[in-house]
């Protein structure tokens, strides 16, 4: 638990926010794995997917999380739009070249906000502090992965 119960809820609705862009992001990764065009088309193809895998298993990680501090994950997909600002990119131009852009875009996105969590944290939960700094982690990761790939092209 947090140290206090305004901290819990406000706790509770950022890893709600987190679980629901970590989904709007598999979906994005995987979507652009199905649709996708172009120079390093293998090697984008197989990052996009094993990225897609790592998103879905920190969603599953989130939900735990919310479920374990009392709270509920977010259960329908209109609603994981309602608590993610960032949003989701549709991969409307296929080209490897945008998709990985794009997938950037979203990790810088997505490390920020996990760097505020942590941030909110402070001491407050260190199980909580350490998940959240291993999902910043993949996803610096991840970022570095795409931007392998992008440097290629």
């Amino acid at each position: 638990m947090c140290c206090a119960a305004n901290k819990n809820k406000e706790l509770i609705k950022l890893l709600q926010r987190a679980y629901s862009e970590e989904l709007l992001a598999s979906y994005q990764y995987w979507l652009g794995a199905q649709v996708a065009e172009g120079a390093c088309l293998d090697e984008t193809k197989s990052e996009l997917l094993e990225h897609y895998e790592e998103e879905f298993e920190h969603a599953k990680l989130l939900s735990d999380k919310i479920i374990a501090l009392g709270g509920s994950p977010v259960i329908t997909p209109r609603e994981w739009y309602d608590h993610a600002p960032e949003g989701f990119a549709a991969p409307s131009d296929p080209q490897t070249k945008t998709l990985l852009e794009q997938n950037i875009k979203g990790e810088q996105g997505a490390i920020g906000f996990y760097n505020e969590i942590l941030e909110f944290l402070g001491e407050c939960d260190c199980s909580t502090y350490k998940m959240i700094e291993q999902i910043r982690n993949d996803e610096i990761k991840h970022e570095e992965d795409l931007t392998g790939i992008l440097n290629k092209l």
